[in-house]
């Protein structure tokens, strides 16, 4: 209602997508800022963001299934991995080196990525409904050196350790996408298709979120054993969790390392797990703004650690010397992670709530 956008009259209404004016205002200005950065930023830094993109689709698969279900998943590596590799397998070259089908629609390998890491992640359902927290954090750790132990040996697939293979081809109905045409750049495309397929991903999640299965979600995550006392099925609504989680993170992997076009099994390690756990942690666990936020914060970290050379002389690049830029990034995850979860457990997303209620409440804010 006018002058009280925080009233609602009906169910429907208090539970839209943009429930508010001042919403739907920001996010239509916010899209159409991002439509536009093509035309005013370099092609290195639109390449970045990019991998900001792609980072956030994985970021809120992570949400979806520690934020939202309480499942705690130390393995979105491992899923991350399986979507990359059979994107890479489908739309290789079936003359290459590795496994390749040649089928170089996007349209086709990126869902097909998404349901073999989902298959994947329903596989490992069931141990969620017998383990929880710490136990369960422990079990899917373990997936990631599964994982990496068979991505190294099975060459035929992913080329091997230090050896690696190409990734996924861009392409959508006999068009390249990675390749600079006459109207765009290879990577003013590539930004707005990432752009594109996040806003599609992140529609997606926040649907639900706001569904039944959010809620369920919510339930199991607040209290597992008061869910199930009222009704709610624990092992399907943590099978759904597991696997819409896995799907996001096979999609995300299938498109992270298209932008570099090259990937080896060494980069999916507990590092990589890490990142998107701190993604989570630091954006916002169960939001999905908070999500992205974390995943742009987390993505644009390393660059800004690099820039920090030139005002601290004691941090350098040369790795036989200490500390360094790379050992500052791996320090500044955890740091990060320290921080938030003791002065601020909703994140970015928190910082924000923070500030709109301050300037809500201005001048009479205390």
């Amino acid at each position: 209602m006018k002058g009280r956008p925080l009233l609602h009259t009906s169910y429907a209404s208090d539970m839209a997508l943009l429930n508010t004016r001042a919403k739907r205002v920001a996010a239509g200005v916010v899209l159409g800022v991002a439509l536009v950065l093509p035309f005013l930023l370099a092609d290195e830094i639109l390449q970045l963001l990019a991998v900001c993109c792609i980072a956030s689709i994985g970021a809120i698969g992570l949400g979806l299934v520690t934020g939202y279900a309480g499942q705690v998943s130390l393995g979105h590596a491992f899923f991350l991995a399986i979507g990359a590799y059979t994107g890479a397998a489908i739309s290789g070259d079936p003359d290459g080196r590795t496994i390749g089908l040649g089928i170089t629609n996007i349209a086709v390998w990126l869902p097909a990525a998404g349901l073999v890491a989902a298959l994947a992640g329903v596989l490992v359902a069931p141990l969620a409904t017998r383990l929880r927290g710490l136990y369960l954090a422990i079990v899917t750790l373990g997936l990631v050196f599964i994982g990496q132990h068979i991505f190294n040996e099975w060459q035929a697939l992913t080329g091997g350790a230090g050896v690696g293979r190409p990734t996924a081809v861009l392409e959508f109905f006999g068009q390249r996408i990675d390749v600079t045409g006459a109207f765009a750049t290879r990577d003013q495309k590539l930004y707005w298709l990432m752009l594109g397929l996040l806003v599609v991903f992140a529609i997606a999640a926040r649907n639900l979120a706001r569904s039944r299965v959010g809620r369920a979600f919510s339930a199991i995550r607040d209290r597992d054993i008061a869910a199930g006392v009222i009704g709610v099925n624990l092992p399907k609504y943590k099978t759904i969790a597991f696997a819409v989680s896995s799907f996001y993170a096979g999609c995300a992997g299938a498109l992270l390392f298209t932008v570099s076009g090259y990937m080896e099994p060494g980069e999916f390690s507990l590092l990589l797990s890490v990142q998107y756990i701190a993604m989570v942690l630091i954006g916002g666990a169960g939001t999905i703004t908070g999500a992205i936020a974390g995943a742009f914060f987390i993505t644009l970290l390393p660059r800004l650690t690099r820039e920090l050379q030139a005002w601290l002389p004691f941090i350098s690049t040369d790795s036989n010397e200490v500390p360094n830029v790379f050992q500052v990034e791996t320090i500044l995850y955890g740091v990060l992670i320290i921080v938030f979860l003791i002065f601020e457990p909703r994140g970015l997303f928190g910082l924000w709530i923070r500030i709109r209620n301050y300037w809500k409440a201005w001048p009479f804010s205390y």
